[in-house]
């Protein structure tokens, strides 16, 4: 009944009718849920770093993958030449390492260009 202090009509209204009260109060403080405790080992595996790879492909140009590795990393030019030459000549490279939702984000916006991604564990 002190929730509803602050309207003293609605309050009056309200208590002739008590398990509509009730209701009300549990409608609008739902009781807090106890989560489920998520395995020691599952956190682990969640935090380990994973490895975003760009893989060669023929038939993107040089400048548009440089461009593109500037637009989705935020690299400077040479930064961005320097992976584009990797993917090049040794067929991939690891462009980025860290947590796997944002590793995912950013295959995700590759594909998106049309570049070959990929994600693999970092060990």
């Amino acid at each position: 009944m002190r929730l509803l202090s602050a309207f003293p009509l609605l309050e009056n209204s309200l208590s002739y009718f008590p398990s509509f009260l009730n209701f009300i109060i549990s409608s609008l403080f739902p009781e807090t849920e106890t989560l489920p405790e998520v395995d020691t080992e599952e956190q682990v595996e969640l935090l380990r770093p994973w490895k975003v790879l760009v893989l060669n492909d023929p038939v993107n140009l040089m400048s548009y993958v440089v461009m593109v590795f500037r637009k989705v990393f935020g690299y400077d030019e040479t930064q961005a030449t320097h992976h584009m030459k990797e993917v090049h000549e040794l067929g991939r490279s690891v462009l980025w390492i860290g947590e796997r939702e944002q590793a995912e984000g950013y295959v995700y916006q590759l594909h998106r260009w049309r570049l070959q991604a990929s994600l693999e564990k970092d060990d």
